[in-house]
């Protein structure tokens, strides 16, 4: 049953789970703002990266080099600054990494708020005031003094989502539990959670729409007034506002088990609160699942604005606002694809590239950088996870597997 979802929102808060009202956040702990001890950067580690580096193809005039190495390496968080990086990772560790006076340079790389024990920090973002938010599995965490890290020796961790009450707690589990944030323009926090199946059993599905799984939820920074923004989500590991229209534009992962080429995954866009993208019903674009053949799918669903290559697992993606790359690339979509794992000829392991028009109608997707797929063996060299740019233009791409940042620029 598919309820409407100012229906399921009122259930949620009257029958089965009611999170944190508005309230004043609790000072989690403090602490050093950063580990002693500095992630050693170059020797041979960062040598053996370089020369893997020199397979990856990319358009004319471009060039990619190491950055930083940071074990674990997925989701972006440049600060408002331009002076200071933030990765997180699916560990108990979130890398900070300080920049040299250009931006264009690691120069530190230590681990952040060592004080907190973290679970699955993943999903980290900025305010436009410097505030860092973490979204960890079961968490969310505000640091409002983080832009000073490497010049601060205590900082503070408050708490904006208490532990146990981003999702319910019999809800956690290792599928699909890579939360993402961002901060939007009308400055409210927004979280994805995927949902932790394939295709969602149909006895969850209105549990899921109360409580935000398989959706995004928004909130005031704070915590408080909590709702449930999309529903009709499977995984979406990456999401942006658009610069100018403020919407907000998302990849989803789609259905595996349906054949090497089916169903495509998507890129969408969202324009109001509470529309429905279409999941479990569909398995990505307009391809339906099984389970769900005979059941008449909601009303008034959105369809993605891209389709993209099945079971690349597109995670991060931005909106490129640098001034370094040729105007082609100017306000257009990069997606880091970190490659397929049960296809019977793998594909992924890539950025992508979607230019936008004026009208923010898509162009064809373009393949921007690749080669971290030995096609020979099929085995993985890397796995792009998320993708952001710097102050001076240039593109970075996280890579779990080889715990590393690369940084591509353009020379003409």
């Amino acid at each position: 049953m598919h309820l409407p979802l100012p229906v399921t929102l009122g259930l949620a808060a009257a029958l089965i789970w009611s999170p944190a009202q508005a309230r004043e956040m609790p000072l989690l702990a403090s602490g050093p703002a950063v580990s002693d001890s500095k992630l050693e950067q170059g020797g041979s580690e960062a040598d053996e990266l370089t020369e893997m580096l020199e397979r990856i193809t990319l358009p004319d005039g471009f060039e990619i080099e190491v950055f930083a190495l940071a074990p674990g390496a997925r989701h972006l968080a440049v600060a408002p600054s331009g002076k200071t990086l933030f990765i997180g990772t699916m560990q108990g560790r979130v890398w900070a990494v300080s920049l040299d006076r250009r931006g264009s340079k690691a120069e530190a790389v230590a681990v952040f708020a060592p004080f907190v024990d973290f679970t699955m920090p993943h999903g980290v973002c900025f305010a436009p005031d410097g505030t860092l938010y973490i979204a960890e599995q079961n968490r969310v965490l505000e640091f409002p003094q983080a832009e000073a890290v490497f010049s601060e020796d205590e900082m503070q961790a408050r708490v904006v989502v208490p532990k146990g009450e981003l999702i319910p707690p019999a809800e956690e589990s290792q599928i699909h539990t890579s939360r993402i944030c961002e901060i939007g323009p009308d400055g409210r926090l927004y979280i994805s959670l995927g949902q932790p199946y394939n295709v969602s059993p149909a006895n969850k599905l209105a549990f899921y729409e109360e409580t935000g799984i398989g959706g995004i939820l928004a909130m005031q920074r704070d915590g408080s007034e909590r709702e449930v923004y999309t529903v009709g989500i499977r995984n979406s590991v990456g999401m942006e506002f658009h610069p100018s229209s403020g919407d907000l534009w998302w990849t989803d992962n789609q259905v595996d088990g349906m054949g090497d080429d089916t169903p495509p995954e998507e890129i969408n866009r969202q324009t109001a609160a509470g529309q429905d993208f279409g999941f479990p019903w569909y398995g990505g674009g307009s391809v339906r699942t099984e389970p769900y053949l005979n059941s008449e799918p909601p009303a008034d669903l959105i369809f993605p604005v891209v389709e993209t290559d099945a079971h690349a697992a597109s995670l991060g993606m931005t909106f490129y606002g640098g001034e370094q790359f040729p105007e082609h690339f100017k306000d257009g979509i990069f997606v880091a694809q970190h490659g397929s794992w049960n296809r019977t000829k793998p594909i992924g392991a890539r950025v992508i590239f979607v230019p936008l028009g004026p009208d923010q109608q898509p162009g064809p997707v373009e393949i921007f950088a690749e080669g971290w797929l030995d096609e020979d063996s099929g085995s993985y060299l890397g796995r792009p996870a998320d993708v952001a740019h710097l102050p001076d233009g240039s593109l970075l791409v996280t890579d779990d597997r080889a715990g590393a940042v690369y940084r591509i620029f353009y020379k003409g």
